[in-house]
């Protein structure tokens, strides 16, 4: 069961969040926070317009990973499910994207990011390729 303070945080609210990371003119990544507009519709919830993929790929990581500068195979959303990423881009800018966290990957150009694991732990996330 959900505590009552969790339950008031979501009460009301129209906009799940979101971090995207894109190309720039500079051919340098950069960070940008989304808010993906949700329409409330009672008792089912809130929900966003559809969003058009190609499917699921599940990956899981150890916890001792540090990938250089790569860019986005694809425009897709990297959804963590357990263990956290350290996102970095190129100004040197780090974002840290927990368990739940949702990111929404367009630097498909330019020098692209680092990853690297978090404390040593192992993390699991699903990509879904977009359009």
């Amino acid at each position: 069961m959900l505590s009552e303070s969790l339950v008031d945080n979501y009460k009301g609210r129209n906009e799940l969040n979101i971090v995207r990371i894109y190309s720039g003119d500079d051919g340098e990544s950069h960070f940008e926070d989304v808010e993906v507009e949700m329409e409330n519709r009672g008792q089912v919830g809130r929900i966003s317009e559809l969003w058009c993929g190609k499917g699921v790929m599940f990956r899981e990581v150890e916890g001792d990973y540090e990938i250089d500068f790569h860019n986005a195979p694809r425009r897709q959303l990297v959804v963590n499910l357990t263990g956290s990423v350290d996102i970095e881009i190129g100004d040197g800018t780090v974002r840290r994207l927990g368990p739940g966290s949702i990111l929404l990957a367009e630097d498909t150009t330019g020098r692209g990011h680092i990853s690297r694991a978090v404390d040593g732990e192992p993390r699991s996330c699903l990509f879904v390729p977009l359009d």
